[in-house]
C-alpha cells in the first residue's frame, strides 16, 4: 500500500525524506516537478523563468552526455519525472536503439508548443505585467 502524502511537509535536509515526498506525491504535484528553464528570449517575451515541459516543445540539453543537442519532446513521464526527446537514443548490443530518459531540470526550453489555448492563456501577461497563474 502506498503511504499517505503529507500535505503539511515543508522541507527536510534528509535526502530520504525528500525522496519519499517525491515518490508519494500525487500527480498534480508531480506535474510541478516537470518544470524546465526557458531560454533568455522566451523569459523576456513571457516574463517567467520556467514552465512545465510538454510534448512538442523544442528543448536543448544542458547536462550529461548529450549536452548541447537539441530536439523535440517526444514523451513526458510524470510518474517517473522523465522526459524523452526525439533522436536521443542509446545503441544496444543487439543493434537496436532505446530512448534515453532525461530529467527536466537538465533541459532548457528554446521553443514552446502553443497549440493549446489554456497554455497560451497562462503565458499572457496580466495587468501588473506578470504571467497568469
Amino acid at each position: 500500500m502506498k503511504s499517505a502524502f503529507a500535505t503539511t511537509w515543508k522541507e527536510s535536509v534528509q535526502r530520504r525524506k525528500q525522496r519519499k515526498y517525491n515518490y508519494n506525491a500525487p500527480y498534480h504535484v508531480k506535474g510541478k516537478f516537470l518544470a524546465s528553464n526557458l531560454s533568455k528570449e522566451l523569459r523576456q517575451k513571457h516574463g517567467t523563468r520556467s514552465i512545465r515541459v510538454r510534448k512538442g516543445d523544442k528543448v536543448k540539453i544542458m547536462r550529461g552526455n548529450f549536452k548541447g543537442k537539441e530536439g523535440t519532446v517526444e514523451r513526458v513521464d510524470a510518474q517517473r519525472t522523465k522526459v524523452y526527446i526525439t533522436k536521443i537514443e542509446h545503441a544496444k548490443t543487439d543493434n537496436t536503439k532505446s530512448a534515453i530518459s532525461l530529467h527536466p531540470s537538465s533541459l532548457m526550453i528554446i521553443e514552446l508548443d502553443l497549440s493549446d489555448k489554456k497554455r497560451k492563456a497562462k503565458l499572457q501577461p496580466t495587468k501588473k505585467g506578470e504571467t497568469a497563474q
